[in-house]
């Protein structure tokens, strides 16, 4: 029985041990300090000491000399184990061992050789012969090759892909306004000829078209002449004798000479003076003459009358369309109608030319008029199209109208010009050149030029090398701004772990990583986004600041480029861990993206380049340069959850999260455990208060208080406040302290478990096991010390009754672990103090009380050693016993005490 108790006792103080090893590894006692083997060997001591402690108080004479030999040979058996253990140590275990020890040292080398290799790429790829440097020797030939003329070969590419044809494209919009052009003038064509009125006027049997044409257009004066002469051949005609007669002579008399017929002319200078005109010379007068002649003696007297009255109106209608023709050439530039040309066509004429100038224009623009073509050219091909499209007539103005609204319509098609000029430069054959074994290429002392460099490229003769100094210039700068970082890093309350300085690398390493590659718009906005969320401004702000000069001095980049994207980062980095969203982070990547564009645009300003014909171009690297910002900020919100889980951070914006009452285990916790979570709430708001005095991170403390204590959901009725007034099972059903208090200690296993299996991050799991550390089940522990004196076969260890911890290990699971102890005396004595709110009030009575018994526990948890890891200040204990009861106060304020009414007097009101 007492061997089984010791290996009981055994196992129980190795696990303690265990645990108390891991919490000083933890914080790095056991693996940085430089005193971690005396720390060993005082751990070793210890158990030895307590096990010879053991075995002395249960050393009875009853133990017979068997077990004694059985527990030699076991004590035997662990000490060749342990040391069979230590033989099997390898080198690559010490390796690992020290690696694990000395991992910031490795970080570090790792951050210098890459930050070195990244930003110095260039360096460890020079050559030593360079195009316009002296040779250092004569250099010849090693073997006969023929080498390409790179320059030549260019240079003649070049040529023929200039001297390749310009291909053209017809340029739609040319087309349109050319037609519209053309329809504005066949209409202005046609509104004067609707003024003249139909032609011909009358029928060409009767009168013949020309005869029509010289009638309607004829001079008045002719006009005039005209029907005198008419009027003279019927007075000729009455002075025949007899019908017959009469009619032969008139039929006889267009065939007979006539007399010349004259009328005076007045003389402008002088117009009482006249001179007779003789028309009989015109050949249209005497024409016109003779068929009206014909008409009057053919048809009648009166229908004569009615010709020569329809012949006026049209003489009359011609004239206003000479006068609108007259008015519309002083209107536009260039004369296209004349009279002649346009009124002497007929009506048919007029239909069969409009529709063959649409034709021909037609044809004339699909065919395309270059830039440039000579005008004789252009009118030979309207000429050549008009003549199979228009009548006869009617060529002089169809021509005349096409060359006044034809334009080039065709334009340079610069994609096909350019597929054209490629495809003539690449079928120009490469310019060879036939070097000889032995020829001298570059003779010593002579400035290497770039043909004599491409061929020593071509043999192989250019020495790379590798520039030691400049490389160990860059690394030894890189170092001292490392310097700079962990300097930083040491004098801020955020405690970096290994994984933090990997994550910082990385983001660091994309800078230069995307300038390497050659794209300029670098990841400046979203290394300060990450940064400044995960980690806080200060050092966000350290690396954008370390790494403006870096970059300055060793890539060649635009420093308005740099400059800009150094703005965005510093913005970023100061307001990201201010924001409690990623809506407001996504705000904060159009500031960002605004910014860089805006800084880019100011500084090209200032230099003068964004002036002067090259202004697009500034504009547009700008807002180029704002839109890498934005595209930069939307990666990192998209890459911000997955890097918070991989690297296991709590940002603001995640603990916001974690806190949400909708996130399923605090809403099992509210449904299973509704005691306990009112109790959390209580908690929270103590912790919360007390975190914000203290200046210790609140969100974190807010978050961690809702879930440290989870693991009450494995047994909810296992805790008085769940039990909501019913039975407590420890005093019915277990009646055993040994199995209460492993009910009790296990909500810190399973909690463990249950934050594990829901993936919460190690700074909320932490809140679990160090709000109640090592601490003592007080209440089972004086049950089983009870059961122990009445039962003197029972022994109570201390060990079974205290939780396995770790103590806090940070301010603020040292708050949560005094917030916790404090809000049951608190709520207790609440109902304590119920009592005497007839006599006194409460604030003079639980006021005093409350701080008093605060005081007590918060004394009694630094002297139990539990808060020694924390952080935590002595002096801070009365501050933070002060604002619990400063928030309880809130909770339970002074109510006003209400008289109590006699019976007799409450029937008398009533």
């Amino acid at each position: 029985m007492k061997i089984q108790q010791f290996l009981q006792f055994l196992t129980q103080q190795l696990t303690h041990w265990r645990r108390q090893y891991k919490g000083l590894r933890r914080k790095g006692k056991l693996m940085r300090s430089p005193k971690s083997k005396s720390h060993r060997r005082e751990l070793l001591k210890t158990i030895f000491k307590n096990v010879i402690l053991f075995l002395s108080k249960t050393n009875d004479k009853s133990v017979g000399a068997a077990r004694r030999r059985h527990r030699q040979k076991q004590e035997t058996a662990l000490k060749s184990k342990a040391e069979s253990v230590k033989t099997k140590s390898s080198i690559y275990t010490v390796g690992l061992n020290w690696v694990h020890e000395q991992r910031f040292l490795v970080i570090l080398a790792i951050a210098i050789v890459s930050l070195t290799g990244v930003i110095g790429h260039k360096l460890y790829n020079q050559t030593q012969l360079q195009v316009g440097n002296p040779a250092p020797q004569t250099i010849t030939a090693p073997y006969t090759a023929s080498i390409e003329d790179q320059k030549k070969t260019e240079s003649k590419r070049k040529a023929v892909s200039k001297s390749s044809l310009q291909m053209l494209m017809v340029d739609a919009r040319m087309n349109q306004q050319i037609n519209e052009n053309l329809q504005q003038l066949l209409d202005d064509g046609y509104e004067i000829r609707t003024i003249a009125g139909a032609f011909p006027f009358f029928d060409p049997v009767v009168l013949s078209i020309s005869t029509q044409r010289y009638l309607r257009s004829c001079p008045s004066q002719e006009w005039q002449a005209l029907l005198v002469a008419v009027e003279n051949s019927k007075n000729q005609q009455k002075k025949g004798t007899g019908r017959t007669a009469s009619r032969s002579s008139s039929i006889a008399a267009p065939n007979q000479e006539r007399q010349p017929l004259t009328i005076p002319k007045s003389d402008s200078q002088n117009p009482e003076k006249t001179e007779p005109v003789d028309f009989s010379q015109n050949t249209d007068f005497t024409q016109a003459v003779a068929e009206l002649e014909s008409y009057r003696v053919t048809i009648s007297e009166k229908n004569l009358s009615l010709l020569i009255a329809q012949i006026s109106q049209a003489r009359q209608r011609y004239t206003q369309a000479t006068a609108k023709l007259l008015k519309l050439e002083t209107v536009t530039p260039e004369v296209v109608y004349e009279e002649s040309l346009l009124l002497d066509l007929s009506d048919v004429e007029w239909e069969k030319t409009q529709m063959g100038i649409h034709q021909s224009a037609e044809r004339i623009l699909t065919q395309g008029i270059p830039q440039g073509l000579p005008k004789n050219i252009l009118e030979n091909a309207v000429s050549l199209q008009l003549q199979t499209s228009v009548p006869e007539s009617a060529e002089t103005l169809a021509k005349k109208l096409l060359l006044a609204v034809l334009k080039p319509n065709l334009q340079e098609d610069e994609e096909q010009t350019r597929q054209n000029a490629q495809k003539a430069a690449a079928g120009v054959p490469p310019v060879m050149v036939k070097i000889r074994h032995g020829e001298v290429i570059v003779k010593k002392g002579e400035q290497i030029t770039a043909w004599n460099f491409q061929v020593l490229e071509h043999y192989h003769l250019i020495r790379w090398e590798l520039k030691w100094q400049e490389l160990v210039k860059l690394a030894g700068v890189i170092a001292i701004a490392i310097s700079i970082f962990v300097w930083v890093e040491r004098h801020i309350h955020y405690e970096l772990r290994q994984r933090d300085r990997l994550l910082v690398l990385l983001l660091t390493l994309s800078v230069p990583g995307v300038i390497t590659i050659g794209l300029p718009y670098t990841t400046w906005s979203a290394l300060s986004l990450l940064l400044g969320s995960f980690y806080g401004p200060t050092l966000g702000l350290t690396v954008v600041g370390l790494l403006l000069p870096i970059l300055g001095i060793s890539l060649d980049m635009s420093k308005a480029a740099l400059l800009a994207g150094v703005g965005g980062g510093i913005l970023g980095s100061y307001i990201a861990q201010r924001l409690r969203s990623r809506e407001e982070l996504a705000l904060l990547g159009v500031a960002i993206a605004l910014t860089q564009g805006s800084i880019y645009l100011v500084v090209k300003i200032l230099i003068g380049q964004a002036f002067g014909s090259t202004w697009y171009i500034v504009l547009r690297e700008a807002g180029l340069f704002a839109l890498s910002g934005l595209g930069w900020s939307i990666v990192a919100l998209g890459l911000s959850p997955y890097l918070e889980k991989l690297f296991d951070l709590v940002t603001p914006i995640r603990l916001a999260e974690l806190a949400n009452p909708n996130r399923p285990l605090l809403k099992r916790l509210a449904t299973e455990t509704p005691g306990t979570f009112q109790h959390t709430l209580f908690v929270a708001t103590l912790a919360e208060a007390a975190a914000k005095e203290l200046g210790c991170n609140v969100e974190l403390v807010r978050a961690g208080t809702l879930y440290h204590d989870i693991g009450k959901m494995h047994d909810p009725l296992g805790f008085i406040e769940n039990q909501m007034g019913g039975p407590n099972k420890h005093d019915t059903e277990i009646k055993d302290p040994w199995k209460s208090g492993e009910i009790i200690k296990k909500h810190v296993t399973e909690g463990l478990v249950m934050a594990r299996k829901h993936l919460l991050p190690t700074a909320i799991q932490a809140f679990i096991p160090e709000h109640q550390g090592t601490m003592l089940i007080a209440y089972f522990h004086h049950q089983a010390q009870q059961m122990a004196q009445e039962d003197p076969s029972l022994t109570v260890d201390d060990a079974d009754f205290r939780y396995d911890g770790p103590i806090p290990q940070s301010r603020e699971t040292g708050i949560v672990m005094l917030a916790d102890s404090c809000e049951a005396a608190l709520r207790s004595l609440q109902a304590s103090a119920k009592p005497l709110l007839e006599k006194r009030s409460l604030k003079d009575v639980s006021t005093e009380q409350a701080l008093a018994m605060l005081n007590n526990i918060l004394r009694a948890k630094w002297q139990d050693n539990q808060l020694v890891d924390s952080g935590l200040k002595r002096e801070e204990m009365s501050q933070i016993a002060q604002i619990f009861v400063d928030v309880w106060q809130q909770f339970h304020h002074k109510r006003i005490a209400y008289p109590k009414l006699k019976a007799s007097s409450v029937a008398r009101n009533s």
